[in-house]
């Protein structure tokens, strides 16, 4: 999970925890607020033109009241309300109650939910009504289920009238869906709401929250319980959705939003877009999969849910337009990434869903997550065919999934005003994806009240005003920086940032312990000007490095924020491993210091760089470089020539341009404070480098030129978990000593690097041609949640397979051509340094991850090239590697 990354790299380094343990009061109380904040993060780690004008004539019509049993007089939550013939609607909440206000002369009030009887209410239009309703149980259990027995009966598909009805309903599925239509359009409004509730009474009353009390909810209802909450983040959005059958395409026009949000250091438009994700973008329950809490669940009615569920008919309901029936369904395994709940079947002959209630049972193999409540309700429409009218999930999250501290969050979605068939302009539909119509940012109150499909509750519709206030107190921003600092990585002063705060202490064989201080501005320094540095010495060299940057903004956007527009100019001396590129892996910081093995492999290096770079909004980008680069060999390694005499090279200087070029369509990225993080899904990437090196220009040396290209793409299936699978290739042409050839990324370190290979030495193998092949299989607990007591354990398995395929041409080997470098042999402890062979070199592995919540341990096992000094077969690596 992306922002749980950001904290174990970020926050929960070992220098982090140090600084953090130190920092236990602020204003001489506990530091609660941030351990919300913490939650809140590794919860959520847990993607135009046209406007709505129209509004209804007539004055406001207001109904209120309560909603309960007829026969039980205990409270109906969740109980569907609309103003009759019209889509402005409302659900009760836990305790029955209701408030529905639209502007319109409405008469009439439907009420009507899963399992009862719908009723239609009159009322006084353009008045307030206060209504007490009660509701009468449509249940009648059929036939097929009356049968009983002394003796359980074994649950069987064969002879099942449920599972022969789920048939029907997967047979009927393309016809259903609302693809089904060559055109549709639709208007869409939605709304994400975010709090944390279960807050301590001794934490409510202390000094120190004293001054925040108008922030508090107290209407939130969690499983029938009254909970006091504290909203931190809110936003609506409306926009007009449009599909085109043949060829494929969906464009959505976002007309207005409005969004609130008091973690200010995390990017609210990357924000949003993980909410998405975490609480269902798309929610298709006629498709196979489901993609929520960053999973992908087995729909009840996929084609080969009946392996994976069981079904009974639980209830049949007459209504004015037909029959229906109710099929309630579990899962087999309660481990698996499966729902239980109940769907409501049309028995027209179309055998559509006319809603359903999705959940989970508390055995899934989910962290952090204490519940999940899907429901979407489906309207009919002129030609029969239903389509979905309102989408509502819930989630609640905490580090225990019983009690303490938890975070909440609600994504409701109206669908209304349905076109079917109706195409717009063929041109239309050349446009953007998404496209976002002028004065988007809408914080008009009068504005939303009109055109919002959905009436806000009382405390929904104070929030906005609520955090205006809370922003604006000093000891708020107070406590943000100190938020800002350990979870972004930065300290802000002003115009202003130091950091990164993971980079300031580190250890390696060459420096022994390194002291790192670096920062850079920000937009508030220069919108247009970003400067950015470090400087660093080493306790063991003695030597001071650092690194000077200076970005020139073409879009007066930072540089770490998409999309980029930027000219580059930076000057650079350090030292680092062969074959690596002066980026520590801040996510396993702690982890990278150690090393398995002998690492004496050193290069220092001084690098000048003028590069541009520029994103365009479909993420395809590019980045055209102009670098000259000395490096001299420290260490073990010694450059020198293959002549009679051996001459040492103390320099070699080359001078390059650099074109690198990546498409990643449909990418969805959240942008972080120190870079920016691809939420990944089915789309690929596609990346590909060509670098060509000069003589004569700024004592260049060498004349080549390098070709490197790697497509990644990650493979769903469904239960099994998904594939990560990365295929690369590269050429050199030309004659280059081997400091110039493809250099295999190494990784000797105890941490797992998916992206390197584990088992082989660093500068182990050179090649001026190569392909390669990664793949991870992550398959999310499926087998292990089979076995008896480890499957309580939550572990979840990976396998991983790496081959790389290459060679040496003569021209480039110096046991065969002269005017080259020797390999740096393997004496005195050195591994030395080898062409790439005609034989691949080959690695697999096996993980566990999820241990205690955070913890992945991979066995890896190399199979070939064993009689190379300092190699071993086996060896273990681990990965800080938090998810859901």
């Amino acid at each position: 999970m992306l922002l749980i990354f950001w904290i174990c790299a970020g926050v929960l380094t070992f220098q982090a925890k140090r600084i953090i343990g130190s920092l236990t009061v602020l204003n001489g109380k506990p530091l609660k607020i941030l351990s919300c904040l913490w939650l809140l993060l590794a919860a959520l780690n847990v993607a135009a033109q046209q406007t709505d004008s129209v509004k209804k004539a007539g004055g406001v019509t207001q109904v209120t009241g309560q909603v309960t049993d007829a026969a039980t007089g205990l409270p109906l939550p969740y109980i569907s309300i609309t103003f009759t013939g019209s889509r402005q609607g409302v659900n009760t909440d836990k305790l029955g109650n209701f408030r529905l206000s639209a502007q319109g002369n409405f008469s009439q009030v439907t009420f009507s939910h899963l399992g009862y009887l719908s009723i239609t209410k009159t009322i006084q239009p353009a008045q307030l009504n206060e209504l007490e309703v009660k509701l009468h149980s449509s249940q009648t259990q059929l036939k097929e289920v009356a049968i009983t027995s002394a003796k359980r009966q074994r649950y069987r598909n064969k002879g099942n009238p449920a599972v022969s009805l789920i048939q029907q309903i997967i047979n009927h599925k393309d016809e259903n869906r609302m693809e089904s239509s060559d055109y549709l359009q639709y208007d869409q409004y939605e709304r994400i709401g975010l709090s944390f509730f279960n807050l301590s009474q001794k934490f409510i009353n202390g000094s120190f929250f004293s001054k925040y009390k108008f922030m508090l909810d107290t209407t939130l209802k969690i499983n029938g319980q009254a909970q006091t909450s504290l909203p931190v983040y809110f936003s609506e959005k409306l926009s007009q959705n449009y599909y085109r059958k043949e060829p494929s395409k969906t464009i959505q026009v976002l007309n207005a939003q409005k969004q609130i949000n008091i973690i200010k250091f995390v990017d609210t438009a990357g924000l949003d877009v993980y909410l998405n994700r975490l609480y269902g973008d798309n929610l298709d329950i006629y498709s196979n999969n489901i993609f929520i809490i960053t999973n992908q669940f087995l729909s009840p009615i996929a084609n080969h849910a009946p392996d994976f569920y069981k079904f009974f008919i639980t209830d049949t309901i007459k209504t004015a337009t037909g029959k229906l029936v109710e099929v309630s369904f579990t899962p087999r395994n309660k481990g698996d990434l499966l729902f239980e709940g109940k769907l409501l079947v049309t028995m027209d002959g179309r055998y559509a869903v006319q809603a359903c209630e999705l959940n989970v049972n508390k055995q899934i193999n989910i962290n952090f997550m204490r519940s999940l409540k899907i429901r979407l309700d489906f309207g009919q429409y002129p030609g029969g065919r239903y389509y979905l009218n309102k989408s509502d999930v819930t989630a609640d999250f905490g580090l225990s999934k019983t009690k303490g501290l938890g975070v909440i969050g609600e994504r409701t979605v109206f669908y209304t005003n349905y076109k079917l068939n109706a195409p717009q302009s063929a041109q239309f539909y050349e446009g953007k994806s998404l496209q976002i119509a002028p004065n988007v940012n809408q914080n008009d109150t009068a504005y939303w009240a009109s055109h919002r499909t959905d009436t806000l509750s009382g405390q929904q519709a104070q929030v906005y005003s609520k955090i205006s206030r809370l922003e604006q107190m000093a000891s708020f921003k107070r406590t943000m920086w100190l938020a800002s600092t350990f979870t972004g990585g930065y300290a802000t002063f002003g115009g202003l940032q130091v950091g990164p705060i993971g980079r300031f202490f580190s250890f390696n064989s060459q420096e022994g312990l390194r002291l790192q201080l670096g920062g850079r501005t920000t937009p508030q320094f220069n919108p247009s000007v970003y400067l950015e540095g470090y400087g660093a010495v080493g306790t063991k060299d003695k030597l001071a490095k650092y690194n000077l940057i200076t970005y020139f903004s073409l879009n007066k956007t930072p540089p770490y924020r998409f999309p980029n527009d930027y000219i580059r100019v930076s000057y650079l001396y350090d030292v680092d491993v062969p074959g690596h590129s002066f980026v520590i892996n801040n996510r396993q910081a702690a982890l990278s210091s150690f090393h398995t093995g002998k690492t004496d492999y050193w290069l220092y290096s001084r690098i000048f760089r003028v590069s541009y770079v520029k994103d365009f909004e479909n993420h395809f980008s590019y980045n055209l470089t102009f670098r000259n680069w000395n490096q001299q060999a420290a260490g073990t390694l010694v450059y020198q020539f293959n002549d009679a005499n051996n001459t040492v090279v103390h320099n070699l200087t080359t001078t390059e341009a650099d074109l690198h070029l990546r498409y990643a369509p449909h990418e969805q990225i959240l942008q972080g404070t120190q870079e920016r993080h691809t939420i990944y899904s089915k789309y690929p990437i596609f990346d590909v480098d060509i670098n060509h090196g000069f003589t004569g220009i700024m004592n260049g040396s060498y004349a080549y030129t390098n070709i490197g290209a790697n497509i990644y793409k990650r493979f769903y299936f469904s239960q099994l978990g998904y594939a990560d699978v990365t295929l690369m290739g590269g050429y050199l042409s030309g004659k280059v000593p081997f400091p110039l050839l493809n250099i295999s990324t190494a990784n000797q370190s105890i941490a797992y690097d998916p992206d390197a290979y584990n088992r082989m030495n660093y500068l182990e193998f050179v090649s001026d041609h190569y392909v390669g092949l990664n793949i991870t299989q992550a398959f999310n607990g499926f087998f292990l949640n089979k076995i008896p007591l480890v499957e309580h354990l939550k572990w979840r398995e990976y396998l991983s397979l790496k081959i790389l395929y290459g060679g040496l041409r003569n021209e480039n080997n110096p046991l065969y051509s002269a005017n080259l470098y020797k390999f740096p042999a393997a004496a005195n402890g050195a591994t030395g340094t080898y062409a790439l062979g005609s034989t691949p070199y080959i690695e697999a592995g096996a993980g566990i991850g999820n241990i205690f919540k955070i913890l992945r341990v991979d066995v890896i096992k190399r199979f070939n090239y064993l009689n190379h000094p300092g190699t071993s077969p086996y060896g273990i690596k681990f990965s800080f590697s938090p998810d859901f």
